[in-house]
């Protein structure tokens, strides 16, 4: 097939899809349709949210859906009078078959992780929660399974030892526009083989990326300063973790936001979660002795600030620890 005669309908919602899309468009493929989420109502203000793929297909006159459901027959049947050859799923939802088996070169889909490691919602925040030192992208034939189908192309990149999820997405972002621009060039080309993911295990079993939730993001402080260290990074800048500081002497707990944490070479013989006495930083003692430095953080309805700072203003007296909530009555 000529590049000139592909038709691409392009399936997307957040800002990592958006530079995909932009690399397909300025190569000058022919984008016949865009496929985002509806738009949301969100925030204080109760303002409609539109997605970053929808703004970019509107600011470039592209022809654009936001199908409530995937199996209506209204969107299907407009989907199919596209007469696309090649659908791109990047950050997008579950596709039904009716809509995957449509094109005729099949539909493919950009993962942030090197499959089939971490399939699922949050490949990026779980590579890095979990301490990996690599990471990549991936792009795979749809089937009927999740983030299952077989792999196209893959690219990787190293994880920096203090580099949190924000810089990971941003550089796999760029990473995996160039990846499906490769792809879609060699769909082009016909030459594609595609590798099936029980090829790539090499005797492991598929990890999962399952969502995040606000009781995800919750420090444990039973575990160890390099565990800790690890869920702090894998969670900024969002949504972020989370602990709650505990006076010593009965005054109110406060709920914190950590951004950002330090490992550090001390050790201490203090209970896990309890609070070093230098008030010239925010610095606790961890599961291992180790002393974790938490360097930027923010109480509710206050702007982030380093954790030195905090303290100040907090004026706590010594014994103050950092302590797991009780679960919420049922």
């Amino acid at each position: 097939m000529k590049k000139e005669d592909l038709r691409i309908v392009f399936l997307g919602t957040p800002e990592f899809a958006v530079e995909s899309l932009d690399r397909i468009v300025r190569e000058g493929y022919n984008v016949v349709g865009v496929v985002t989420m509806p738009d949301k109502i969100a925030g204080r203000g109760h303002k409609m949210i539109q997605s970053a793929v929808k703004q970019y297909a509107v600011d470039h006159g592209l022809h654009l859906m936001q199908p409530e459901k995937l199996k209506a027959p209204e969107f299907v049947d407009e989907l199919r009078g596209l007469n696309a050859n090649l659908f791109v799923v990047i950050a997008f939802r579950m596709l039904p078959e009716v809509v995957w088996a449509m094109p005729e070169l099949g539909t493919f889909n950009l993962h942030a992780s090197l499959l089939p490691r971490y399939r699922g919602a949050a490949p990026i925040n779980r590579a890095v929660m979990n301490g990996d030192t690599e990471t990549g992208v991936t792009t795979f034939f749809l089937k009927r399974d999740i983030d299952t189908g077989d792999v196209l192309r893959q690219e990787r990149i190293d994880i920096g030892p203090d580099e949190n999820a924000g810089s990971v997405h941003d550089r796999l972002m760029a990473l995996g526009a160039e990846v499906t621009l490769d792809t879609i060039a060699h769909i082009v080309a016909g030459d594609l083989k595609p590798v099936p993911q029980d090829q790539l295990l090499q005797g492991e079993e598929p990890t999962a990326a399952p969502k995040i939730f606000k009781e995800t993001c919750l420090m444990d402080w039973t575990r160890t300063a390099a565990e800790l260290h690890n869920h702090v990074r894998g969670l900024s800048p969002y949504p972020a973790a989370w602990t709650v500081l505990r006076p010593a002497d009965g005054g109110d707990d406060t709920e914190l936001m950590v951004f950002e944490t330090r490992l550090t070479d001390e050790t201490t013989q203090l209970p896990a979660g309890t609070l070093l006495p230098d008030t010239r930083r925010m610095a606790a003692a961890t599961a291992d002795g180790r002393v974790l430095e938490l360097v930027s953080v923010r109480a509710a309805g206050r702007k982030r600030m380093s954790g030195a700072d905090f303290l100040r203003g907090a004026r706590l007296s010594p014994g103050a620890s950092f302590i797991a909530p009780a679960p919420a009555e049922a």
